[in-house]
């Protein structure tokens, strides 16, 4: 592997060109036809991973120790309540320990106001990559898992595609703004027209926002903003509805020092837009051969019918779920091998 990104940190896609990102989807693409022919490809023996989940993962914590074993290494998994970190133990003390130990960190740290620093914090000291399994503000492996997604059912020129993200209704947890920060901030990037709904007291990160529109600008896609589900995914050609909590109403440190009645505020906010899913009514507003994404878990008959995340001519989400497998791997063998 090239030895230019050995020991890089994985953290967010905004910190890798899109040339580096090409590598990625290149060595992603040949890993997923040599998983599917059989072929081994022990890119990594002997290395070893550090995983450290805060929350609960399928996908995620899947994806990395099934990517790790058919790269020839080890992934150890640790929760939080078997770590130090339970009695307190400082970021840069579990990074400057692991990184002695292995050969690369990963970590899913989604409080909000706290995740993302967590991980950076990691990565100032430690001596391995460090990789976001996903925190408050970014979710960079799911948005690789998307990106190949698209490219295997539009094609790798992407210019024009009209994408809707959207809010949509859920009631299992408030989920982070991670994921469909992550798709504004990337997609445009390819050229890729994004729309992007939510009821009031919904809205993404204003920083995340502002990024996002410079990527924009810069890749030569667009960046739309809609109040209206149905006018939202008119003439789309991928819809991907996806909950989100309402973190982003507050700057962060009000939304900590009154985290109670912020939560109680989303609540209340949240019961007013029951009606925010993807249903067959709304397939009909998209375009012909409208495809749906899902990072999933989907909170079934809330955010999307069972009858369109059951069709398989509409969606695509087990395709998106199989692909963080493939580009994990890739993240995985550029950043822990190499030579050196």
């Amino acid at each position: 592997m090239n030895s230019i990104f050995r020991n890089r940190h994985f953290i967010n896609e905004d910190d890798w060109s899109r040339s580096d990102l090409g590598t990625v989807f290149e060595v992603a693409f040949d890993l997923k036809k040599r998983f599917a022919a059989g072929e081994p490809h022990r890119l990594l023996p002997d290395k070893t991973l550090f995983m450290i989940f805060f929350e609960p993962s399928t996908r995620t914590r899947n994806a990395m120790e099934a990517g790790m074993t058919q790269l020839g290494g080890h992934a150890h998994d640790l929760t939080v309540d078997k770590m130090q970190i339970a009695h307190g133990e400082s970021a840069k003390d579990t990074a400057v320990i692991l990184s002695r130990m292995g050969h690369g960190i990963a970590a899913r740290n989604c409080f909000y106001g706290t995740g993302n620093a967590y991980l950076n914090e990691m990565a100032r000291h430690a001596r391995c990559p460090v990789m976001s399994l996903q925190d408050d503000v970014y979710h960079p492996f799911q948005g690789l898992a998307d990106l190949m997604t698209l490219f295997e059912h539009f094609g790798r020129d992407l210019r024009g595609l009209k994408v809707t993200v959207s809010w949509a209704y859920a009631e299992s947890h408030a989920k982070p703004l991670s994921v469909p920060q992550t798709q504004v901030l990337l997609f445009p990037r390819y050229g890729i027209d994004v729309t992007v709904a939510h009821p009031p007291g919904f809205p993404l990160s204003r920083h995340i926002v502002e990024k996002a529109k410079q990527n924009a600008e810069a890749g030569g896609g667009k960046l739309t903003f809609a109040g209206d589900m149905d006018e939202a995914v008119r003439g789309a050609q991928v819809v991907i509805p996806k909950n989100w909590g309402g973190f982003g109403a507050w700057e962060i440190d009000d939304y900590l020092k009154n985290e109670t009645e912020c939560r109680k505020e989303m609540a209340a906010r949240l019961a007013k837009n029951k009606g925010w899913i993807f249903d067959r009514r709304r397939v009909a507003l998209a375009a012909p051969g409208v495809k749906l994404m899902h990072a999933l878990p989907a909170d079934r008959n809330r955010e999307v019918s069972d009858e369109v995340i059951d069709d398989e001519s509409i969606s695509i989400v087990y395709d998106e779920a199989e692909n963080r497998l493939h580009t994990a791997k890739a993240v995985m063998a550029l950043t822990m091998g190499g030579r050196g």
